[in-house]
């Protein structure tokens, strides 16, 4: 691990402590320490500090500009928008969190990882211009990314909501397309309690005169009135735009056109026809800037890859990697998991953050669960095993409960009982998929 020493500067209006490191660091690691130092918050919600130094940096994309939000089904929606667009011929940039295995994950262009010397040499741009501006480790990740699209001259920029959207860094962009993949509850502490005012963070994303996507049946009135407010044109799926699905292809409509006989995505799963139909809208709302044919749309639709959205790992047993964190997930995997061939047993390494609502995860997995292998998480917010099984023995889950230090011990456990013809799902948080990725020897390309 690299060393570098910490200098405590001055202390901002807000309370924040502000360290610069006496030298810059010369790894990506010794970055990524660096970051997590700067701002007492892990989240710290609101544009104005990012924007003081998107200005000093002249951070100003002459090129499109795709933001994705949403509770669940934004990565699916980033990553086919991705893959489409690249399939079209276009140097795509893509910014998504949070990363499973490494940090360069976050930052992709032309379908391949930023470099670490493209990272450092961003952050250090940012270091020089932020002045006594503190930032958390998000904003500043925000920044860095936009530097290296611009540096790269991409062609499009999709960007992915870390949370909420109103005030979440990414929205320091203007957007020529906006996407919600889906609202629910998620985020109380920092989005509010109710659906209504969780999609009003989440329409904040929308911009005057421009196309909003929403990929939610059950619009919330909040995104309809805020897109009237603004003047933002608001395409709903069922009315705007829509999907019809037959055995082995589908059809996709909206109010520009038409695609018909599609392949499913590459990606597994009953809902991502919806985050494919919310990928076409936004496609269709830009193609005058973005022209895309069909032949991109299906070639971009079947080599989308996606870690950890219901990611099948070959061999025997089955195990099945799901980040699913909220109960809006959990119903999805749930519904995901109805959908497969029965098996004798199906096993759930389980770990979840503690500020997460396990009680509703749980529930909603029940049903499909017969042994439930309790793992805890070491990060900060993460649940220890006993804290996890005592939620569930409240819930009252039907299955066994077993409980381990780590995920890498219930894993062992899990292949060392179950049977070739059983299953194993791996859920709850990015840690745990990325635990488990890790034990595998699994990469991401």
């Amino acid at each position: 691990m690299e060393r570098f020493a910490l200098t405590d500067t001055n202390h901002t209006a807000e309370g924040a402590s502000l360290f610069r490191p006496t030298y810059m660091p010369s790894t990506l690691a010794g970055w990524l320490t660096y970051l997590e130092s700067l701002h007492p918050k892990t989240i710290a919600l609101g544009l104005e500090r990012v924007a003081q130094v998107k200005q000093r940096l002249n951070l100003t994309p002459d090129f499109p500009i795709i933001v994705v939000g949403g509770t669940n089904g934004k990565g699916s929606v980033c990553a086919m928008l991705e893959s489409i667009l690249h399939a079209a011929g276009y140097k795509v940039g893509c910014y998504t969190s949070p990363h499973l295995l490494r940090y360069n994950e976050r930052v992709r262009i032309a379908k391949q990882q930023a470099s670490d010397a493209e990272l450092c040499a961003a952050f250090e741009k940012i270091e020089q211009a932020r002045g006594e501006t503190p930032l958390t480790y998000f904003e500043f990740g925000t920044l860095a990314a936009m530097q290296c699209f611009i540096e790269r001259n991409v062609d499009v920029a999709i960007l992915e909501v870390g949370l909420g959207g109103r005030l979440d860094a990414v929205n320091v962009f203007d957007s020529d397309c906006a996407v919600v993949a889906s609202v629910d509850i998620d985020h109380t502490d920092y989005l509010g309690e109710t659906r209504e005012k969780i999609a009003f963070e989440k329409a904040g994303i929308f911009r005057v005169g421009k196309v909003a996507i929403c990929a939610d049946r059950d619009v919330p009135q909040a995104l309809c009135s805020h897109a009237q407010q603004i003047g933002a044109e608001l395409w709903c799926i069922g009315s705007e735009f829509g999907f019809k699905s037959h055995q082995n292809q589908w059809d996709f409509s909206s109010k520009l056109g038409r695609r018909s006989g599609l392949p499913h995505p590459a990606l597994r799963g009953a809902f991502q026809l919806h985050n494919a139909s919310a990928a076409l809208a936004a496609l269709d709302a830009l193609k005058e800037k973005l022209p895309v044919s069909m032949a991109a749309v299906r070639r971009g639709l079947v080599e989308v890859q996606l870690a950890g959205r219901f990611q099948f790992v070959p061999g025997k047993p089955t195990l099945i990697l799901d980040v699913a964190h909220n109960p809006h997930a959990a119903r999805s995997l749930a519904q995901n998991l109805a959908g497969l061939p029965p098996c004798p047993h199906t096993y759930a390494l389980f770990a979840m953050l503690k500020d997460k609502d396990m009680a509703g995860v749980a529930a909603a997995l029940d049903a499909h669960i017969d042994t439930w292998l309790i793992a805890g998480i070491t990060a900060p917010r993460g649940a220890t095993a006993g804290e996890l099984a005592q939620v569930l023995r409240q819930t009252g889950v039907r299955g066994e409960i077993q409980t381990f230090e780590n995920i890498a011990g219930a894993l062992r456990y899990a292949y060392n009982a179950a049977g070739e013809n059983d299953r194993i799902a791996a859920f709850g948080s990015f840690h745990t998929v990325a635990e488990v990725m890790a034990e595998k020897g699994l990469r991401i390309l």
